[in-house]
């Protein structure tokens, strides 16, 4: 077996190595190695759990539901008593008197309409936080696609790097031998320096996209994250079509909660109509009189005495406020007007969830049966070319700039299923968005 044969043999098996699933121990130490972990790295469902729990903005929108409970626990409470207490002397003489006075206001009719508007709000606020977890975990999806989708384009560049790398050992050997012209040589080494160039890029845009992902699920830059999945398995696991209800957008946390701001105005025109009613404070006092005169009169024996005397009172009664020129006809109004505005967004977010939906569904169909399309047959066949020329260049009809263009095209193909299976991927995301669910 002479020289030639020997490289043409060593070049193919380079080139074979690249597209075979199997892989090599020092394959796989590599930069990608460093993203990915198979056995203790995070996977797709416990990233969105994690990101749920300890991100730190749904933590903080959470609090809007603390904050309508303790605002519902005001509403409920009565209003307060008031307590007088009054002391008046004559300043020449010896007259004082003391009185202390209570005030209870009953407060008619409005603390019911408090607590409904309260309690409403306390359900708009969970659903706007259910509306917000949705998204977020749509949001962790999508990053989590991201660092899925360069991690792949990475583990191709460096293997495609790996062969090319061999290849020009071969060809250096064989220069040195005078077997092939150098421009070869130097050719391949041009297409190495381009190759790792484009790996260091890409490495940077994998880094990029984990530290995205780790402050989406609260994560300081620093923290070691592995990710579990790889991008083709979760969209292969991902591929049957997802059935859902017809009214699936009534059933939207987006939606419902429009809905439920529908019922805060409603409430809300309710208290203003019982604010504007008439209402009645009781009240209740007890005065203490001190009186004396510098006249003297007789005793009840006869003997001359001054005129003094202490007298008690006690007061009691009601106070009505009379509606007569304040109804609360303004604030009504306005709470009218806000329940219209609050119909007509309901009725937005609906139509919105529905041609959401429809889209996202449409688009899925059609990024998965790509996908499938290019599993079955381009992938295949770029496989099959790469080999065929591959055996060509051992043979002597082909150049090695062919086997070079040839993998070329075949790394575009690899790139562009990876795009493909990002669009599927995505896809998947916008309709798991749009049907509402976290996963």
């Amino acid at each position: 077996m002479n020289i030639r044969v020997t490289a043409a043999l060593l070049v193919m098996s380079a080139l074979c190595g690249s597209v075979t699933a199997a892989q090599t121990p020092a394959s796989r130490a590599t930069s990608a190695a460093s993203f990915v972990d198979p056995e203790n790295g995070i996977a797709l469902e416990q990233a969105i759990a994690r990101a749920l729990s300890q991100e730190p903005s749904i933590r903080a929108v959470r609090t809007v539901v603390d904050a309508a409970r303790d605002t519902r626990v005001q509403a409920g409470l009565r209003r307060n008593p008031s307590l007088s207490f009054e002391l008046r002397g004559e300043p020449a003489g010896s007259d004082n008197q003391t009185m202390i006075s209570v005030e209870w206001p009953l407060d008619l009719f409005r603390r019911e309409g408090r607590q409904t508007v309260a309690d409403r709000e306390i359900a708009a606020a969970q659903l706007s936080v259910a509306d917000r977890e949705r998204l977020l975990a749509s949001d962790v999806r999508a990053r989590f696609g991201d660092v899925l989708a360069v991690v792949r384009d990475l583990t191709l560049l460096e293997e495609l790097l790996d062969t090319v790398r061999r290849q020009h050992d071969v060809l250096r050997s064989r220069v040195d031998e005078g077997a092939s012209p150098p421009l070869e040589r130097d050719l391949l080494d041009v297409e190495r320096r381009r190759l790792e160039a484009d790996r260091l890029l890409q490495v940077g845009r994998a880094e990029r996209a984990m530290f995205e992902l780790k402050r989406m699920l609260g994560l300081p830059p620093g923290d070691v994250l592995r990710v579990r999945d790889t991008l083709e398995e979760i969209v292969n696991r991902e591929a049957a079509p997802i059935a859902a209800p017809q009214d699936v957008a009534e059933q939207r946390s987006d939606v419902r909660e429009a809905q439920a701001r529908i019922a805060v105005a409603e409430a809300r025109i309710d208290r203003a109509e019982r604010e504007g009613r008439y209402d009645v404070s009781l009240f209740g006092g007890y005065t203490r009189m001190d009186s004396a005169f510098p006249q003297f009169g007789l005793s009840s024996v006869g003997t001359p005495e001054r005129v003094h005397g202490v007298f008690h009172y006690v007061t009691g009664g009601a106070m009505v406020t009379l509606p007569f020129f304040n109804r609360n006809q303004g604030e009504v109004a306005a709470a009218q007007a806000e329940r219209q505005g609050a119909m007509a967004l309901h009725e937005a977010a609906r139509l919105s969830a529905e041609t959401e939906v429809a889209s996202a569904r449409a688009l899925d169909q059609r990024a998965h049966e790509a996908v499938q399309l290019y599993g079955a047959s381009a992938r295949t066949l770029a496989r099959q070319n790469l080999s065929v020329v591959t055996q060509s260049y051992e043979l002597g009809r082909t150049t090695i700039f062919e086997a070079i263009a040839e993998q070329k095209r075949y790394v575009e193909l690899e790139r562009a299923y990876t795009e493909t299976l990002r669009a599927a991927y995505e896809a998947r995301t916008a309709l798991n968005r749009a049907l509402g669910e976290m996963r």
